[in-house]
This record gives C-alpha cells, structure tokens and sequence, in this order.
C-alpha cells in the first residue's frame, strides 16, 4: 500500500475513533515549504516522504513550537515515547545531526520520527529509501529496513 493511500486510511479511522484528536491535527505542508528544507538540507526527500508530508505535516502549530526543545510534535503519536515529524521539525533535527552519532551520522539521512529531545529514533536514507535509526551514544544503525519505495508500513514497521 502506497503512503497516500496508507495515511488515508490512518485519517479516516482517526475520524471515526478519534475525531477530537482527528480535528487537531494540523493541514498538509506545501510544495514551497517541503522545496525550501530539501535546500536547506542540501538532500531531496523520498518521494513516499514528500507524499506523506503534503497529507499532513504534523508540525506543531508555531505559537507551540518551542526552540529550546531539539523536536515538537504531537505527544503520543504514534506512541507516548515517539512522534512522527513534521518538515520544520525534520529540518530542525537534520541541523543538529551530530548529537545523533557524532562522525557516524550520514548527510543522507532524514529523520522521521523522534522522541523529544532527539535522542532516539528513526531516519530514511534518501539514496535508497532503506531505514535506520539512532540512539543517541550509539553507531546509527543504516538498513534496518530496506525498500526501493517506502511506504508508512515502513516508515513505522508496527502500522
């Protein structure tokens, strides 16, 4: 199953289950804000990455971001330890990549998914779609998944 059809899905039964947590979300990034973070990255986002980030950003609105915290996102989404990121916050954390391993950290990884203080969490490589993740203290582990066209199934193995 492709991401849009994917997060559709995702949508739609946070619509009927959970249509007070469904109605918080915020809107779709756009073109021009997904065309600025690939260049101020330097690195062009997954097509699948793209498609999911024109769904829904899931950035905090800017009135509750805060600067100090290395990520923002919606606490408990898609678990209470983790949170997927919207384009600001990928961005935010691609800056700060270092804390992430240090010399092991590749420019080609993206990261998806955090916890809030960006210690832990998942990363795409936008050569070839595999996906790692990182803890912070330890080697990033590149390839845990691999795919030449990755979908939310795995982005967040557990959909």
């Amino acid at each position: 199953m492709r991401v849009v059809e994917s997060w559709s899905r995702v949508m739609g039964l946070l619509r009927e289950h959970a249509p007070a947590d469904h109605a918080d979300l915020p809107g779709p990034t756009t073109e021009q804000m997904l065309a600025t973070a690939e260049e101020r990255m330097g690195v062009p986002l997954p097509q699948e990455l793209r498609a999911w980030l024109l769904q829904n950003n899931l950035d905090l609105p800017e009135e509750d971001f805060d600067d100090d915290v290395a990520c923002c996102g919606f606490a408990g989404f898609p678990d209470e330890g983790s949170f997927f990121l919207g384009i600001r916050a990928m961005e935010k954390l691609y800056a700060n990549h270092p804390m992430s391993g240090g010399g092991d950290w590749n420019e080609a990884w993206v990261p998806f998914l955090s916890d809030q203080d960006g210690w832990t969490g998942r990363f795409i490589d936008v050569r070839d779609g595999r996906v790692g993740r990182w803890f912070v203290g330890e080697t990033p582990t590149a390839g845990e998944y691999v795919c030449h066209s990755p979908t939310i199934s795995t982005l967040w193995p557990r959909c």
